[in-house]
């Protein structure tokens, strides 16, 4: 509530219960509006999720990892889709959105185009819509503003985060938590990209940071946001 943050992305903390949690953010002004789950629980059992979301008042659920082996492969893509479109009917009949979360690793070349584009392509729009975390999109070999346009309508969410300058590409979805940095100070085009977020039409943008340095960094990072508005 210091730092001006009026939006979280949840659940709930570990050791606090959903309720407690609800009541802290209520008590200083604060929403929910998205919830991160797992994707083998949200596949195999959403019961648990949409209670969790409906305790919260919240809109989106978000995934952020496709399980799969040392590389994303399009069987793994594949199946996803399935998942993604079969789940993502149930949570839209209770009024719930399903977005993916890029992670970087789904930018590996198929056919005309990547794996991203495959799981883009082949998901319902009714059912499916995406969050946009801009580091992993960067750092997989996507470009953000781009990707945006490209598929104006399909995001909902964006991740705010920069990584260290550098830090080369590639397809892990992993990178050091070190190479989180303040937005504005390392490789990505924060002003491109968030000029890109407000023409589709992104309603929640999240602050991540990584970082074992983040109480540090994430006041540099919205001092540089406002200083971006202003």
């Amino acid at each position: 509530k210091a730092l001006g943050i009026t939006e979280m992305e949840g659940p709930n903390p570990k050791n606090t219960s959903p309720e407690e949690f609800k009541k802290m953010l209520d008590d200083r002004g604060i929403s929910m509006p998205s919830i991160g789950i797992d994707y083998n629980a949200i596949v195999k059992y959403p019961e648990p999720a949409i209670k969790l979301v409906k305790t919260f008042g919240s809109g989106y659920i978000m995934v952020a990892w496709i399980p799969h082996g040392k590389i994303f492969t399009i069987d793994d893509a594949k199946k996803a889709v399935d998942d993604f479109n079969r789940v993502g009917k149930i949570l839209k009949e209770n009024g719930i959105t399903l977005c993916y979360h890029d992670h970087g690793y789904e930018f590996g070349p198929y056919g005309d185009g990547t794996l991203f584009d495959y799981i883009m392509q082949n998901t319902n729009p009714k059912y499916v819509s995406f969050e946009m975390d801009i580091l992993w999109t960067f750092h997989g070999g996507g470009d953000p503003a781009q990707l945006l346009h490209k598929y104006k309508g399909r995001w909902k969410l964006l991740h705010l985060k920069d990584i260290r300058k550098g830090v080369a590409n590639d397809l892990t979805g992993g990178t050091s938590t070190l190479n989180d940095v303040a937005l504005g100070t390392g490789q990505l085009d924060i002003p491109g990209i968030l000029e890109a977020a407000k023409a589709v039409g992104i309603k929640h943008y999240f602050i991540e940071d990584e970082s074992p340095n983040h109480a540090a960094q994430i006041p540099v990072t919205i001092a540089y946001l406002r200083g971006l508005t202003e």
